[in-house]
């Protein structure tokens, strides 16, 4: 019997018992507020009991647990320095780290896989694995015309354990509210239950980092590895060394964190206009800081792993979030009102106040407006507590928004890459990265904006290329 399925039942008890912690200290919470406590010091010592008790559990499960987990951690720096610093720790090691598969498991895919003579493709493979994840753990070893590799393996019963831990944390995601300000965490889990069969596929993350590979070839920027075998349950890619971006939010120097910054960024944006896909799942375990060039001379170099779930833009990013950033920027409410109706992100039995929307929008694009912003955990706090208090009027706002189907995923990688910029406090110049990739964010200046068409405004239909 396979790791996982043995360890299930345990799994989901662990998962079950986290609602009844939260009740049990809601219940405490309303006894502290009985006795004269204020509303905010009880709110912040839920926040940090909640936090403590999710992140154990998550931090000691695979499958959909840990990916979850993964996924908040991108959003570390937008709690409270007094829920966020004890837990600094753990979070980070959510982002690279699970327990690991026994060797004979490990054996016994390969053996499936890649026939009973599996080791005669390597001149050398290591057992102990050199990291772990969600749905898999890699092994490195040296493939056999010398080639340092990455051999992903997928845990057996994967697929179930992804949906299962789910399914369970959709249950009580109204309880997880509170603990990300400003963040719904339903249609978090609900858009990976979504990706679920995607990210088991291995020929398709297989073709999405070849894709990469191909493209970021020869870029002095960015290093994508090259993809040397692949079959069900396995992954064999070229290896990569370079410091985990998880080191550099810890320990990195000044220069280090503004370069990764720059390069997340650049990555963001360029990746979709130059391959028409979009890396989904920016959290600091799949970025490494590589010395630049070959003979390890110049800037710093961003080296981007697990390809395993990404967004299908054909076209690139769509045009009207270039558009309606440019237009937000020069202060034309009615436009970027108009925009939003015409793309869905406000309900068509719904009418708000243009300039309402652009005071909304504005503060969240603030890293737009300048040459160069620096992202702090204080600046993200400032924009999670502004939306997420009931008694602002950013908040009310925000509820009467819808967000498309087509946008969501852009959505929440974008969030994500923005949680690990202010973990890592960057300096960047993100409005250079805009007019280089950003489609309809600049305007060809032989072209007369009153002259666009409201099909060169909107661009494509997203819907239509996802």
């Amino acid at each position: 019997m396979s790791d996982l399925p043995r360890k299930a039942v345990t799994r989901t008890a662990k998962l079950a018992a986290l609602p009844l912690g939260f009740a049990g200290r809601a219940t405490w919470g309303l006894g502290k507020r009985i006795v004269g406590e204020s509303a905010e010091i009880v709110g912040r010592e839920l926040q940090q009991r909640t936090a403590e008790q999710l992140f154990k559990v998550l931090g000691e499960l695979k499958g959909g647990a840990m990916k979850f987990g993964q996924a908040l951690s991108v959003f570390e720096s937008a709690l409270p320095e007094e829920v966020a610093g004890p837990y600094r720790a753990a979070l980070t090691k959510l982002q690279d780290a699970a327990p690991p598969m026994p060797t004979r498991t490990v054996h016994a895919v390969l053996d499936e896989r890649l026939g009973v003579d599996w080791r005669e493709l390597f001149l050398e493979f290591e057992d102990k694995p050199a990291a772990a994840a969600s749905i898999g753990q890699v092994h490195r070893a040296v493939w056999h015309d010398g080639r340092e590799v990455a051999v992903k393996v997928q845990y057996p019963g994967a697929g179930e354990a992804l949906l299962s831990d789910l399914t369970q944390l959709s249950r009580f995601a109204r309880l997880l509210g509170p603990l990300i300000p400003g963040m719904d965490i339903k249609p978090l889990i609900a858009e990976m239950r979504d990706r679920v069969s995607e990210e088991l596929d291995y020929a398709l993350e297989a073709q999405a980092q070849q894709a990469h590979a191909d493209v970021f070839a020869d870029d002095p920027d960015v290093v994508v590895p090259a993809v040397v075998h692949q079959c069900e349950q396995v992954l064999v890619t070229e290896w990569i060394d370079g410091v985990p971006l998880s080191e550099v939010i810890a320990d990195g120097t000044p220069d280090q964190r503004d370069r990764a910054g720059q390069l997340l960024a650049r990555f963001l944006f360029s990746g979709p206009a130059r391959t028409g896909l979009l890396h989904a799942d920016p959290h600091p375990g799949n970025f490494r800081l590589l010395p630049g060039g070959p003979d390890g001379e110049g800037d710093w170099r961003l080296g981007v792993l697990d390809f395993g779930t990404v967004d299908r833009l054909p076209g690139g990013l769509p045009t009207p979030i270039g558009v309606s950033l440019r237009m937000t920027l020069d202060g034309d409410a009615e436009t970027v009102y108009e925009l939003l109706c015409a793309e869905g992100f406000v309900k068509e039995s719904i009418e708000l106040d243009p300039d309402a929307v652009l005071d909304y929008l504005l503060p969240i694009i603030e890293p737009a407006r300048a040459d160069a912003f620096t992202f702090t955990r204080s600046w993200i706090r400032s924009q999670a507590a502004r939306i997420a208090d009931p008694r602002s009027p950013a908040y009310q706002l925000g509820k009467q928004l819808n967000l498309p189907p087509a946008y969501l995923l852009i959505h929440r990688v974008t969030l994500s890459t923005i949680g690990v910029l202010c973990q890592l406090g960057a300096t960047v110049r993100l409005r250079d990265e805009l007019q280089e990739w950003l489609p309809g964010f600049v305007i060809e200046e032989d072209v007369l904006e009153e002259d666009l068409s409201e099909e060169d405004l909107l661009g494509e239909d997203p819907a239509a290329e996802a």
